[in-house]
């Protein structure tokens, strides 16, 4: 369990250093605005798309993120769990014929021995994949599997919502789902605003601390966790702490103390064990307003660190968790 939260905790820090969509595929990913006009399913489309031409079965060959795909892909191996429920999502799960042990949804998802943490080619390869989604390279994966003629399409951590749906499209047109990648996303959209609506901001900023694990990881403004907070107004306790961008920043407990946020999300409940008593026992801590107002929210492990079709369920939470607060202290 403590090894999976580590690998969590590094996966999302090693690759929070740049645009991943933007790096992989060479297109940066497209405003929350645009429309779709094409069948190429680079683009994400929106809820406001009126008119488009999307529904016509991708073509293939195609290149998507620098994956050279000959044929549509029948024997998909997803080394990310996040790749994993979209492939699902858009209806591709036919198609996977492994994943990886952390890929625990949806729950007829073909789970295996398969380690995301220390992925090996000859693992892998036993599978006869003809596409292998990763969500970050220790070293010499892709290449490996490129060797053995095996396309890869490598998504690292989606850094804003735009990120997450430009991925979402890209599996679509990788896969010949470019239908239902296009459904996923527009009511994706839709439901994210909905939410929005539905559940109030509070009149008055508060701040918030989002812990990725209890080593004190955070999640700024800059990265899609952060993002969904910002749905809401809130401002993030990380930000000042993270001048270079990184994302990802390793935070004191001196700083956070210090901060007195007026909010504490924890998203490491189930792999660290962390839980409400525990952070109020905590050197220092007790006195803290988030903690004197019972201000702590426990969110999912697995729905707080995936920006797949769940990204729902986060927004959902948090809009639910305000709605709770903000009349619990009113």
């Amino acid at each position: 369990m403590r090894k999976f939260a580590l690998f969590l905790a590094t996966a999302l820090i090693a690759l929070a250093c740049g645009n991943p969509v933007a790096e992989t595929s060479g297109t940066a990913p497209p405003p929350a605005s645009t429309k779709v006009t094409s069948t190429t399913g680079s683009q994400a489309p929106t809820a406001e798309s009126t008119t488009t031409t999307v529904g016509v079965a991708a073509g293939f060959p195609v290149v998507v993120a620098g994956a050279q795909i000959p044929d549509r892909p029948m024997r998909i191996v997803s080394m990310s769990a996040t790749s994993t429920e979209i492939l699902f999502a858009i209806g591709g799960g036919d198609q996977v014929v492994a994943v990886d042990s952390f890929s625990n949804h949806p729950p007829q998802a073909p789970v295996t021995d398969l380690s995301a943490f220390e992925p090996s080619v000859e693992a892998i390869s036993t599978f006869e994949p003809d596409l292998v989604i990763i969500s970050f390279d220790p070293g010499d994966l892709a290449t490996g599997l490129d060797a053995l003629g095996v396309a890869v399409i490598n998504h690292g951590t989606a850094l804003t919502i735009d990120d997450a749906y430009a991925q979402i499209a890209q599996l679509g047109e990788a896969t010949g789902n470019i239908d239902g990648a296009t459904e996923l996303i527009v009511t994706m959209q839709a439901d994210i605003a909905a939410l929005v609506e539905e559940h109030r901001a509070p009149e008055q900023q508060l701040t918030f601390y989002h812990e990725v694990d209890d080593t004190f990881y955070s999640a700024t403004s800059q990265t899609f966790i952060g993002s969904i907070y910002g749905l809401f107004g809130l401002a993030n306790i990380a930000d000042p702490a993270d001048p270079g961008g990184f994302g990802f920043p390793q935070l004191s407990p001196e700083y956070i103390i210090e901060a007195d946020p007026d909010l504490i999300f924890y998203g490491c409940a189930q792999f660290c064990g962390t839980n409400a008593e525990s952070i109020a026992q905590r050197p220092g801590w007790n006195g803290m307003t988030a903690i004197q107002n019972g201000a702590m929210v426990e969110l999912d492990d697995d729905i707080v660190s995936r920006w797949g079709p769940r990204l729902v369920e986060f927004v959902r939470l948090i809009g639910q968790s305000l709605d709770t607060l903000l009349g619990a202290n009113a």
